[in-house]
C-alpha cells in the first residue's frame, strides 16, 4: 500500500505543468489632472518553459477604486498563441461584449455587441504576424533583444470593432511623462492612419514587466468615446521564471 501510494503520487506530481505559477499586477489608470479612472487587476496564470514564463490563462478585473466589486471584466485564453488570445470582454454598464475567437487556424471570428444594443459579427483571416489585444506585450517581451538595442518591430494589429486588422510597428521611443527604464510606442504604419490615430506609449522595467501604459483604453467613458490615460503598474507576484526569453 505504501509502496502505490508513492507511485500515485510521484505521477500525479509528473502530470502537473512544470513550474505552474502566477504573475500578477495592478494598474492605475488616471486622467487629466492626475484624476483616477479606474483600476485593473491582473492575473497571469501560466507555466515556465525553458527558463521563460509561458501565459495559458489572463483575467482582468476593472474597478472604480480599490475593493470595489468589478464594473468591467476581460478573460483571455492563450491556448492558440501568446500573441493570439481568446477574449471575453464585457462591460455592463454599457451592455457592451466583446468576443473574439478562432475556429481556425488562419481565421478569427468576432462578435460584438455594441453600446446601442446592435450585434455586429465578423469573419477574418489572418497569419502569424497578427496581434491581438493583450498579445501586445507578449509582443514586446518575445522581441525584447531587439527593442532594447533600438530595433524596431513590424506586425499586424486587430481593430475588433472595425473587424479588420492594420500595420503598425513597435519602436524604441521618449517620453517626458513616463519614468521607465525601457520606453516604446506603437504606432500605424500608415500615413492615413497616423493622421487618425495617435501612437500608444509603453513603459517596462529591466525584467520585462509593463509599467506604464499611455494612450486609448478599452475602458468607455460614455456610449461614443472611451477613455486616454495614463495606467502605472505595480507588480504583487512575478512568476517564477523571467518574463524575457
Amino acid at each position: 500500500m505504501i509502496r502505490r501510494a508513492i507511485t500515485l503520487s510521484a505521477l500525479a506530481v509528473l502530470a502537473l505543468p512544470a513550474s505552474a505559477n502566477q504573475f500578477a499586477f495592478t494598474g492605475t489608470a488616471k486622467g487629466n489632472g492626475d484624476t483616477l479612472l479606474y483600476q485593473e487587476v491582473h492575473r497571469v496564470d501560466g507555466h515556465c518553459a525553458e527558463g521563460a514564463f509561458e501565459p495559458r490563462s489572463h483575467s482582468v478585473n476593472y474597478r472604480k477604486g480599490p475593493g470595489e466589486s468589478p464594473f468591467a471584466t476581460k478573460q483571455m485564453s492563450y491556448e492558440n498563441s501568446s500573441l493570439r488570445p481568446d477574449v471575453d470582454f464585457r462591460q455592463p454598464d454599457f451592455s457592451e461584449v466583446m468576443r473574439i475567437t478562432y475556429p481556425e487556424s488562419d481565421r478569427l471570428n468576432i462578435e460584438w455587441q455594441t453600446p446601442s444594443g446592435k450585434v455586429e459579427k465578423y469573419r477574418v483571416s489572418f497569419d502569424e504576424r497578427l496581434v491581438v489585444d493583450a498579445g501586445f506585450d507578449h509582443l514586446v517581451r518575445a522581441n525584447w533583444d531587439k527593442v532594447t538595442r533600438g530595433e524596431s518591430v513590424e506586425f499586424r494589429f486587430l481593430g475588433p470593432t472595425r473587424g479588420e486588422h492594420y500595420g503598425f510597428v513597435l519602436e524604441p521611443t521618449s517620453n517626458d511623462q513616463l519614468n521607465s527604464d525601457v520606453v516604446l510606442r506603437i504606432r500605424p504604419t500608415s500615413l492615413v492612419l497616423r493622421f487618425l490615430v495617435d501612437p500608444i506609449v509603453l513603459g517596462y522595467n529591466k525584467d520585462g514587466a509593463l509599467t506604464e501604459y499611455l494612450g486609448l483604453t478599452n475602458i468607455r467613458e460614455n456610449a461614443d468615446t472611451n477613455f486616454t490615460a495614463h495606467i502605472r503598474y505595480e507588480v504583487e507576484q512575478y512568476p517564477d521564471c523571467e518574463l524575457t526569453p
